[in-house]
């Protein structure tokens, strides 16, 4: 169903309570924020795997503040129906509360987002109280948390036995209570995620978490076939467009070469009258020219040479004029 009014805090949690499914999409820019927001999903999450998708780099972690806010700013001016969230970047809300609270004001204040995301569990309760109590609405991220890929020995499901799904359910409970309004759960065994929603008063977001979450997110590139690189088994693709896109750049390469493009009707026109005006006057400019040297050769008077021409082929004021402009370049 299309939004038709503006997504906000109480009405997504709203969705929990009828059992409405949230839906989850990432954006990067301008025009993949309006075409997310015209599809009528509910919440934009300018994801710092922009570091991936769009600068190219082989995890999140290089991704900067500055350059999170740059894509923030975008979103925000495709974006009318959506809540959006911007996710704070590695090294942004670790170092101190003040930095944290610093950075997740920049999210609001200069890129135009109405909360923030960032990752981890009991570890960064601290700055999820700080973000909270200074008016910020905030949420988490747990299991498997791609800013801390190395620390969990590369992109693995989390959870998986007893005790780490233990933990899992206890840090959901502690960023609900610190204050969190939503908690993403990536990659983790689909009865963990339906036992951490079941127990959550706040909406879950499923990310590789089963269909038991209150709500899904994806990337923008994986759901439309446009990472070149290999896709998670979670990720379901609705397009390929990295296909479509190198066949339509492919078949504009041809055209070129051949001279099938621009065609007749991606051209402009100009009346067959003016262009023959258009060659007259270039045939008198030639001309003109040839008579310049030739008096220069021969030691005439500029002005008296062009003048002469001029009574026989063409309009005098004009062709004084023009010979004025170009005996006095």
């Amino acid at each position: 169903m299309i939004n038709n009014q503006k997504i906000t805090i109480p009405g997504i949690k709203g969705k929990k309570v009828n059992q409405q499914p949230i839906t989850m999409l990432t954006a990067y820019d301008y025009p993949s924020a309006q075409l997310v927001d015209k599809a009528g999903v509910d919440i934009i999450l300018v994801g710092d795997s922009l570091a991936m998708t769009v600068m190219g780099y082989p995890t999140t972690v290089s991704v900067t503040m500055d350059e999170m806010i740059h894509h923030c700013k975008m979103v925000a001016r495709g974006t009318e129906h959506a809540f959006l969230i911007g996710d704070m970047p590695f090294m942004s809300y670790q170092t101190s509360r003040t930095d944290a609270i610093r950075n997740a004001g920049r999210f609001l204040k200069e890129g135009g987002m109405e909360a923030v995301k960032l990752e981890g569990g009991e570890v960064v309760i601290d700055a999820v109280k700080a973000i909270v109590d200074s008016g910020i609405s905030l949420m988490g991220h747990i299991g498997l948390t791609p800013q801390s890929v190395t620390q969990l020995g590369g992109y693995r499901v989390q959870g998986k036995t007893a005790d780490s799904a233990q933990r899992l359910i206890e840090d959901a409970i502690k960023l609900q209570d610190a204050g969190c309004f939503a908690i993403v759960l990536e990659a983790i065994p689909a009865s963990v995620a339906e036992i951490i929603t079941a127990n959550s008063s706040i909406p879950t977001i499923g990310i590789g978490a089963g269909n038991k979450c209150d709500g899904q997110v994806l990337v923008f590139h994986d759901l439309l076939g446009q990472y070149q690189h290999p896709t998670p088994k979670f990720v379901k693709q609705y397009a390929n467009l990295n296909k479509s896109i190198t066949d339509a750049v492919k078949q504009y390469c041809r055209d070129v070469q051949q001279r099938k493009f621009p065609s007749a009707e991606h051209s402009f026109k100009m009346s067959n009258k003016e262009l023959q005006n258009l060659k007259n006057e270039r045939k008198v400019i030639i001309i003109l020219n040839i008579l310049f040297l030739s008096s220069t050769l021969f030691g005439q008077e500029h002005e008296d040479v062009l003048y002469m021409f001029g009574c026989l082929m063409w309009d005098r004021r004009f062709l004084l004029s023009l010979s004025y402009q170009i005996v006095h370049l």
